[in-house]
């Protein structure tokens, strides 16, 4: 889109969590590299994550795009210790955005367009308002999409639970979806968190000029057909569908890796230095996973077993929910993990590295030494999991991470996973250690790498000049131009 005209000026409103910032920031950082944006990214923050302080601060330094926080607002009153993340979320942005208004109307240089987050969906009015022409990003793929836009239709058709039906759930022109696969939201319909989940995405899927979703085309063929031609699913959303993925970070933005020392970072890039090619697994829950202290327990004991090289992000165990750290990610424990099983870090000195809550995982990744991954399948870590050509041993927690989990192992098969859910029932260190070795070093894991392999050059040619991602972004942004006026109202805040 280069040219000697003055560049667009896109807003993108992120909500709280890495796993919102992350893939806000990186298409911020994507528009402005490679299609001479000018870019401001509004984050709403919780305020209680030294994680995501830490990469706003990073983001701020790089001078590639405008970052400006938007602190979110006491909401303290309106939740309570059992109010799920979803509602969390949803309400906190709500509360937030008279704020979000105010800054959008104080702005010196106008935008030209807004983007919003799949749970900044409520602000789409705003971008109404103004005159904007407005847009959503789904950080996740297109199967994950399908089913939320279907997901109306389901709550009329299907009486009970979801995750009690017998049958898959059927998704127009896509894969079904197995009950115990379906997202966080949709495993308990008498919820607030569902509620709020069909509000805040069907607005998003209603009011938009488009959607932006972070896959490529040779990765969800079927889905993104579905979603640009299926009747039922074309009655639903309205709007066009631009796959503008993967996503991926190629400058390091998250920082705070600490293992007891204050070089945390260089330390375990050293330890890996030291490493030979593809021996080392490594092992993260992503920005906010925790496991009880039981499975933490077995999968201390699984890599044991394994004897394979690993890297391994921990933080404390939690009995009472899988993501119980989303919003104080980074925030660093005692230097010592006492919740580890008594002797663990002498015995696996010689062959495994333990890290503490957070580190820089896209260097960790993109480390010859590192040759699998075993992950919670947040869908940042798959995309970054498969553009560095990693085998995965798929571990989901909670979100849409069980959907994601179906689809690598499944569908794109470039990952195992154990037998059971290990949210429905504690994976055993034996058969761990039995996934480490089929992904490190039997004849499967081969087999997952060059099924990676293929996938990792299909997302490359995707994203280059010319390729279907990149094309798409380039839609995305004639169709601004076309609808932009170039003027706000004004409007009394």
């Amino acid at each position: 889109m280069g040219s000697s005209k003055q560049p667009l000026h896109i807003g993108i409103l992120s909500s709280p969590g890495l796993g919102h910032i992350i893939p806000v920031v990186t298409l911020a950082n994507r528009l402005a590299t490679f299609h001479n944006v000018s870019v401001t990214v509004f984050v709403i923050t919780s305020g209680s994550s030294l994680a995501e302080t830490e990469i706003l601060k990073s983001a701020n330094k790089s001078k590639m795009i405008d970052v400006v926080e938007i602190p979110g607002v006491d909401i303290s009153n309106l939740i309570d210790s059992n109010t799920k993340i979803v509602t969390q979320l949803c309400i906190l942005v709500r509360e937030t955005l008279h704020v979000v208004k105010s800054v959008i109307s104080a702005m010196k240089h106008l935008l030209d367009a807004l983007i919003v987050d799949i749970f900044t969906t409520e602000a789409l009015p705003i971008a109404k308002e103004f005159e904007l022409p407005n847009y959503v990003f789904i950080p996740t793929n297109a199967w994950f999409t399908a089913t939320t836009v279907y997901c109306p239709v389901l709550d009329k058709e299907i009486e009970g639970q979801y995750v009690d039906q017998k049958e898959p759930l059927k998704i127009p022109g896509c894969k079904p979806v197995r009950p115990e696969d379906v997202n966080d939201p949709m495993l308990d319909r008498n919820k607030q968190d569902y509620r709020e989940y069909l509000k805040v995405l069907g607005i998003g899927f209603c009011l938009s000029d488009g959607i932006l979703i972070n896959t490529w085309e040779d990765a969800e063929t079927g889905s993104l057909k579905a979603l640009r031609e299926n009747d039922i699913l074309k009655a639903i959303v309205k709007s066009p569908v631009y796959p503008v993925g993967p996503l991926i970070r190629h400058d390091q933005q998250i920082i705070d890796g600490r293992s007891g020392d204050d070089d945390g970072n260089n330390s375990v890039l050293n330890w890996l230095d030291k490493q030979i090619p593809n021996s080392v697994l490594y092992v993260s829950f992503g920005s906010g996973g925790t496991l009880s202290s039981k499975q933490l327990t077995e999968l201390a004991f699984g890599l044991e077993l394994s004897h394979q090289k690993f890297i391994w992000v921990v933080r404390p165990p939690s009995e009472v929910g899988a993501d119980k750290s989303f919003f104080t990610t980074g925030n660093r424990g005692n230097n010592t993990p006492e919740y580890l099983p008594e002797g663990f870090l002498t015995r696996t000195k010689d062959f495994g590295l333990v890290i503490q809550m957070w580190t820089d995982q896209t260097r960790i990744l993109s480390h010859p030494s590192v040759g699998g991954f075993l992950t919670h399948c947040g869908w940042n870590s798959s995309i970054e999991s498969i553009t560095n050509g990693l085998p995965m041993i798929a571990w989901p927690l909670y979100a849409e991470q069980r959907q994601n989990a179906t689809m690598l192992t499944e569908e794109l098969r470039v990952a195992v996973r154990p037998k059971v859910l290990p949210t429905k029932k504690v994976a055993e260190r034996e058969e761990i250690e039995q996934l480490v070795r089929m992904v490190m070093q039997y004849k499967e894991g081969k087999e997952l790498k060059e099924n990676v392999k293929k996938l990792k050059m299909s997302a490359k040619k995707a994203l280059s000049v010319g390729g279907s991602s990149h094309d798409s972004m380039c839609q995305v942004l004639k169709d601004i131009e076309k609808r932009s006026i170039h003027g706000y109202k004004n409007i009394n805040v």
